[in-house]
């Protein structure tokens, strides 16, 4: 099973903030969200992370007693020269072509069609080699990243358009769980968000 989390609130997320390839800590909200994951990763015994540090210390604070292994594939989408820019920056023009072109590049930066690209070639990887974790009852994998590249690793378990992904909503601290059936994955749970009580 492949449990993918979205990394705990940042300082920019609580700003409305375009946040890409850019790096800023976690608010304490973010912390705790990334606490009260801990007893639901409990049986996770492998962790992907992002390089981006937001993930990194996710992924510190949720499975403690795991070593990351850094993967470039689940970094977040690059918004080039809007990284870091208020929301109402992005024309509704902008926009509406980011949401119908899905090869377009916001702000020059990177398409989501390469999000899923490079997010789909890391899970057929892992879907072909029959010794991962995804063929193990008793072994699951955690992977820490961000909302583009967990929404096109649901688009590649859905077996639909990186479009879809457009028609979704991902929260920060949020769990979204992969199975396979056979050698089909499923889409289990999305947007799991657990209570901070």
């Amino acid at each position: 099973m492949i449990i993918l989390v979205r990394h705990g609130q940042t300082v920019t997320n609580a700003r409305r903030l375009l946040v890409g390839r850019s790096d800023p800590e976690l608010t304490p909200l973010g912390q705790r969200q990334a606490q009260v994951l801990r007893p639901l990763l409990a049986d996770v015994t492998e962790v992907w992370s992002s390089p981006l540090q937001r993930a990194l210390v996710t992924a510190s604070i949720a499975l403690p007693h795991l070593e990351p292994t850094v993967k470039e594939s689940f970094i977040e989408v690059d918004y080039g020269d809007l990284d870091g820019q208020p929301l109402s920056a992005v024309t509704y023009e902008q926009w509406q072509i980011f949401e119908t072109d899905h090869r377009h590049a916001l702000g020059g930066g990177e398409s989501l069609a390469s999000v899923d690209e490079r997010v789909h070639d890391e899970l057929d990887a892992l879907l072909a080699d029959e010794t991962s974790l995804l063929y193990d009852n008793h072994h699951h994998l955690a992977i820490v990243s961000h909302v583009s590249p967990i929404k096109s690793a649901t688009t590649w378990a859905l077996g639909v358009a990186g479009s879809v992904a457009w028609r979704t909503r991902l929260d920060n601290g949020s769990l979204t769980t992969i199975a396979v059936r056979g050698v089909t994955p499923a889409l289990v749970h999305f947007n799991l968000v657990p209570p901070l009580d």
